[in-house]
């Protein structure tokens, strides 16, 4: 058999072995490989290079070493979500750098970091003034987690103590001009309302390249010619004006009948809209 197709036979064995070891070894990105995934990544590609390339000698002996440094790892993170000992060997201990707005000059010397290094790992994090962080932490990862200090927080709807409507994830129903029926479904919606929908903002279907529904039924969509601006939509904020203006008009009517019964009647619906506006308010106006 000729050399290049044992190199070739050699390298798609090798490939697929490297292939079905890296989907054992789980899905962690770059970003949160600690020095001994590097370490791990590094070997078992050098061995797979030389086997490859037919420098590793003895082929079982080659294979034994990729099995090797992919059965060992996937042994310690088992061993590792069940022990911490073995976890914080393999992985590594997570290190304060500042707390309560102090930072720690001995911890900055065992990360191995100098100030620059500190500081410049902040700025990543939108962090321009040191004083502004109360707490620090180096993860084995190498990233920082930085929580600053409450008064530099940025003002959330909790803060507030406002309530905000629960928003799930938005539907694809055009996708490529291409009409996806299964997500119409999933939110009880036809392609009978989706052409309703189209026909309102005045765009013909055919000229649609994406289009999504969010939560409440409001249609975003993007078309294939990206010259046309197309108005944002507001169906929420017309529902809600709806809702304020029906709540007014059974306030009015109240006031200006003089019937006792038609009063209170108009009274209550007063009321009951009332309290559908402010349930409503958090979802409709953000």
């Amino acid at each position: 058999m000729p050399e290049w197709m044992i190199a070739l036979l050699r390298s798609t064995a090798v490939f697929l072995l490297i292939l079905a070891g890296a989907r054992l070894l789980g899905k962690r990105q770059l970003s949160q490989l600690t020095l001994f995934d590097l370490i791990v990544v590094v070997a078992i590609g050098v061995v797979a290079g030389a086997l490859s390339l037919n420098l590793a000698g003895d082929l079982a002996s080659a294979l034994m070493a990729i099995v090797v440094w992919i059965g060992f790892p996937i042994a310690l993170f088992y061993l590792s979500i069940k022990f911490k000992t073995v976890r914080d060997l393999v992985q590594g201990k997570e290190t304060i750098l500042i707390n309560h707005g102090k930072v720690l000059d001995a911890r900055l010397m065992e990360a191995r970091m100098s100030p620059e290094d500190l500081l410049s790992q902040l700025r990543r994090k939108n962090v321009f003034n040191f004083a502004d962080v109360e707490f620090a932490l180096l993860e084995p990862s190498g990233d920082l987690s930085v929580l600053l200090k409450k008064e530099k927080q940025p003002v959330t709807a909790a803060t507030l103590e406002r309530k905000v409507g629960h928003e799930s994830a938005p539907q694809t129903v055009i996708l490529d001009g291409n009409f996806l029926d299964e997500p119409l479904a999933a939110m009880g919606l036809n392609r009978r309302w989706l052409h309703e929908e189209l026909e309102k903002i005045g765009v013909a279907p055919e000229n649609v390249f994406l289009a999504q529904v969010d939560s409440v039924g409001q249609l975003y969509v993007d078309l294939f010619d990206d010259a046309i601006n197309l108005p944002q939509p507001k169906t929420k904020e017309l529902l809600f004006v709806n809702l304020k203006k029906a709540q007014a008009d059974c306030e009015l009517y109240a006031l200006a009948t003089k019937d006792s019964q038609a009063k209170q009647m108009y009274t209550e619906a007063a009321g009951v809209m009332a309290e559908t506006v402010r349930d409503l308010q958090p979802l409709l106006k953000r």
